[in-house]
C-alpha cells in the first residue's frame, strides 16, 4: 500500500498534527499509542459532537475517522466530514473503519475523505497512510480500490448534469443521498438504516427535498431522478 517505510521518525513526521475519532476507547488508545512515536497527537473524540468541537479547537492536519461514530443527527463520520470544512478547512481526513462496505466507502469519499483504510491495517502501513494523505495523496486499502473507482466514476458520469442542474444543486449532500435512495424505492426505515440516521431525520430531508424541487410525492421524485439518470 505504501512506498514509505516508517522505520524511523523524521522531523517532518513530528510536525504532523493528528487527531483520532473512534468510539471504542481501547481501539482508540491503541491507535494513539502506535502513532505517538511518529506524530504529534493533538486530540481525540468518541462521538460526532465531541469530534466537531475537537476539530474546531485543535485544527489537526490529519484526522483519523471511524465511519460509525455515534451522536449528532446519526450521520456518523459522513456527518462530521460534511461539517468539517467550516470547522477546519485545512484538515484532511483518513477513514479508519472496520467496515468495508461499498456504501460506507462511497459515502465518506463523496463527503470529502482523502482515503479509506480498514482496521486490519498494520501499524506501519497506517503511519505510511497518514504521511501520504498529509502530502496530498489518496490512500485506500487494496480491496477497496474497486469501490472507490466506482464512486468516482459515478461522480464523473453525473458531473455534467450536476454542474448545470440548478434544482439538483439546491439540495445539500445529505439531501441528495436521501433523494437517491428514496427514488430507488427504499422505505424511510431502509433509508435510515443505510445512512445511519433516524427515520425522523429521513422524513425531514424528504420534506425539504420535495419542497425545494416543487414535487408532491415520492412517485414524482422517482420520475424526476430517473429523468436525470440519478438512479
Amino acid at each position: 500500500m505504501s512506498d514509505h517505510t516508517p522505520s524511523s521518525v523524521t522531523a517532518a513526521d513530528s510536525t504532523i498534527r493528528v487527531a483520532v475519532i473512534d468510539d471504542h476507547e481501547m481501539f482508540r488508545t491503541g491507535v494513539i499509542s502506535t502513532l505517538k512515536p511518529y506524530f504529534h497527537i493533538v486530540a481525540q473524540a468518541a462521538d460526532v459532537e465531541g469530534a466537531e468541537a475537537m476539530i474546531a479547537e485543535s485544527t489537526p492536519d490529519v484526522v483519523l475517522l471511524d465511519v460509525h461514530v455515534p451522536g449528532g443527527a446519526g450521520g456518523g463520520g459522513t456527518e462530521i466530514l460534511l461539517n468539517a470544512q467550516a470547522l477546519s478547512p485545512h484538515s484532511v481526513f483518513l477513514a479508519l473503519s472496520v467496515s468495508d462496505s461499498p456504501q460506507d466507502v462511497g459515502s465518506v469519499i463523496r463527503a470529502g475523505a482523502r482515503g479509506y483504510v480498514t482496521k486490519t491495517i498494520s501499524g506501519d502501513d497506517l503511519v505510511s497512510a497518514i504521511r501520504q494523505v498529509h502530502e496530498g495523496y489518496a490512500v485506500f486499502s487494496p480491496k477497496l480500490a474497486g469501490f472507490v473507482l466506482s464512486a468516482f466514476q459515478g461522480t464523473v458520469l453525473n458531473s455534467g448534469v450536476d454542474s448545470e442542474d440548478e434544482e439538483l444543486n439546491s439540495l445539500s449532500a445529505r439531501e441528495q443521498e436521501v433523494m437517491r435512495l428514496i427514488a430507488r424505492g427504499y422505505t424511510y426505515k431502509e433509508t435510515a438504516a443505510e445512512l445511519f440516521i433516524s427515520i425522523k431525520t429521513v422524513e425531514t430531508h424528504v420534506s425539504k427535498v420535495l419542497r425545494k424541487l416543487q414535487l408532491s410525492n415520492r412517485n414524482e421524485l422517482t420520475r424526476w431522478a430517473a429523468d436525470r439518470r440519478l438512479v
